[in-house]
């Protein structure tokens, strides 16, 4: 999620940078030899879904894939994030560099926070627990980016920034539902193809046992 440059107040756009560098230096921590391709694979997977995108007043809406990135990356999903949004800021003027952290924070945060909450559940033998945590994953971190970008726009201006604030909060209701279910699909498949992927996101550089595969 872009929000444009010159539109947040100076502690808005520093309170995210320094949260976002220490996330980034969490995140390239848990990165090593053996999960660098898969790295590579979520940042193309994250700048393609989120490079088309619709204006919304001082911000847009698209598709993420937060919620799945955090889910098989956890913490890592920080340089993920900030890769994927500083090549279309260079390149293509979306968002921009000083709105760097905070877009990042935006969409990397809630990422982490729901790799957590619903790794455990995604490997469920239960299949309705296993799809509540899939679909709450991707449902849940966007909502949660919705409303930190809601945050940093009424914390800069509510007068100014509150029709604008609102309208991106209503205009990404669909989207958690689709991106509930396109993180539905995508643990689905893995679990049955490479369920070693969706390692859960505690994330040091240990080896685990792959969880067994999905039984439908």
């Amino acid at each position: 999620m872009h929000i444009f440059e010159g539109v947040l107040s100076m502690p808005v756009l520093v309170t995210g940078g320094v949260v976002t560098a220490a996330g980034v230096v969490a995140g390239l921590r848990k990165i090593n030899n053996d999960n660098l391709p898969k790295v590579a694979v979520m940042t193309a997977a994250f700048f393609t879904a989120s490079f088309i995108h619709i204006n919304v007043g001082p911000s847009t809406v698209h598709l993420m894939l937060n919620g799945l990135i955090g889910l098989m990356m956890g913490w890592v999903a920080f340089p993920i994030v900030l890769i994927g949004l500083l090549i279309q800021a260079l390149l293509f003027q979306y968002g921009g560099l000083t709105t760097l952290g905070i877009n990042t924070l935006n969409v990397a945060g809630p990422a982490v926070l729901f790799g957590y909450v619903f790794n455990k559940m995604i490997f469920s033998p239960v299949p309705f627990t296993s799809t509540v945590g899939a679909f709450g994953a991707g449902f849940c971190a966007i909502a949660l980016t919705a409303v930190m970008v809601f945050l940093a726009l009424i914390l800069t201006d509510p007068v100014k920034y509150k029709v604008s604030a609102y309208t991106i909060l209503a205009s990404h209701v669909p989207v958690m539902f689709i991106e509930g279910f396109v993180a539905l699909l995508c643990v689905r498949f893995l679990k049955k193809v490479k369920p070693e992927l969706l390692r859960n996101p505690l994330g040091d550089n240990r080896r685990t046992a792959a969880p067994a595969p999905y039984q439908s």
